[in-house]
């Protein structure tokens, strides 16, 4: 059996990574191949394409990633019409692969998405498109397999793959003594985002408020697997000499800390796992907000609040994303233990709503039902 699969960002490559897992411990000798990363490319996936040359950001960031983008989208096409896989998943990155969907339909390959794409946000109409092309939707959120249904979809809902994998592997003492932090001073974590474009308009205004909160903070700066750590650091070296500079342990560092200033996106919800109070930013180049905002239709833009259904933790859009407000929210929620305590059971009903561990298994589940339906139409 062979698996067409494409993850074109970081996030969809660690979710990928645990569904190949899942699929090839029940069958290892499935041929899976696509696009993805290096998370996908351990767990047993060949690589055709690699994600991170790829994955953009907004309208017009994604800009010059278009030529790798569309010499990715001509090889996967090639390959469904001259040797089509016995199924395509499709993980995340909509605008690129709800096409591929449609050409994998027009030569019969059945199509199934996990981490399904976020149309309840904005351009709702693509929901339509999806109920055509798609076979079968895993959806992650709560809210979506009845928004989903509703519109004519087929959809199972499976939990987020985050419950299960997000936890820290040391204690917060052990994290603090590991990076010469003080026990007795509060720790404020930064976490930037994933992608260099959002590093770009979020880290000049975090390091700023870490300026404004004052000596009686300490910082951490987490740097995504996607980043150059030694360019952030410079940057970071520029402003201050003491706020240390981490790669490649961000579970531990929200746990250890106090509270996080977070780039919306994944982050956030591995941050509400942790049960850690943030505040959430969120910024992009002028235009593609402007272009943004006519479409998207949610009250919150943080994950945390969309899903418990109201704001659990403060965030920042786009002009507000200041130094003074963001060392006025944090400071807020540091020294306001009421509030603090607020935002921690708030986390936790987020925690509880997004399932049980255990994501990537039962998808792969409903993968194997798929292929065995596929299977048994061939032979009658």
């Amino acid at each position: 059996m062979r698996i067409l699969l494409v993850a074109g960002e970081a996030s969809g490559d660690a979710h990928g990574a645990d569904l190949v897992s899942a699929l090839k411990a029940r069958q290892p000798q499935l041929d899976i191949f696509g696009v993805g990363g290096p998370a996908l490319r351990a767990a047993g996936m060949q690589t055709l394409v690699d994600a991170a040359t790829i994955a953009g950001m907004g309208l017009f960031e994604a800009a010059d990633k278009l030529t790798a983008l569309l010499r990715t989208y001509r090889a996967l096409t090639k390959i469904l019409r001259a040797h089509p896989p016995d199924l395509l998943v499709l993980i995340d990155f909509p605008e690129f692969n709800l096409r591929l969907a449609k050409v994998a339909k027009h030569v019969n390959v059945p199509v199934f998405y996990y981490i399904s794409p976020q149309v309840w946000a904005w351009r709702k109409k693509r929901v339509h498109t999806i109920a055509k092309w798609v076979d079968l939707l895993a959806a992650v959120f709560p809210f979506e397999p009845d928004f989903y249904s509703a519109h004519g979809c087929s959809v199972e809902f499976v939990g987020h793959p985050l419950v299960g994998r997000v936890r820290p592997t040391r204690s917060r003492a052990d994290t603090l003594r590991l990076y010469h932090l003080n026990p007795v001073r509060k720790t404020i974590a930064l976490l930037p985002g994933s992608r260099t474009q959002e590093v770009r308009y979020l880290l000049p205004p975090l390091l700023q408020a870490t300026t404004a909160l004052g000596e009686g903070y300490q910082f951490i700066l987490a740097v995504a697997s996607t980043l150059d750590r030694a360019q952030i650091e410079t940057t970071v070296r520029a402003h201050s000499a003491v706020i240390r500079v981490v790669q490649g342990d961000t579970y531990n560092i929200a746990h250890a800390a106090d509270l996080a200033v977070v780039a919306s996106g994944t982050a956030t919800l591995e941050v509400a796992l942790l049960e850690r109070p943030m505040v959430i930013v969120y910024r992009l180049a002028p235009v593609t907000y402007a272009l943004a905002r006519l479409f998207v239709r949610v009250p919150f833009i943080g994950m945390p609040n969309l899903i418990a259904e109201r704001q659990v933790v403060p965030e920042l859009i786009q002009s507000a994303v200041t130094p003074e407000r963001i060392a006025t929210e944090a400071q807020r929620l540091l020294t306001d233990a009421q509030a603090y305590s607020v935002a921690q059971d708030g986390l936790r009903e987020v925690r509880a709503r997004l399932g049980e561990p255990g994501a990537a298994k039962r998808t792969a589940d409903l993968i194997f039902n798929l292929l065995a339906q596929r299977q048994f139409s061939r032979a009658e």
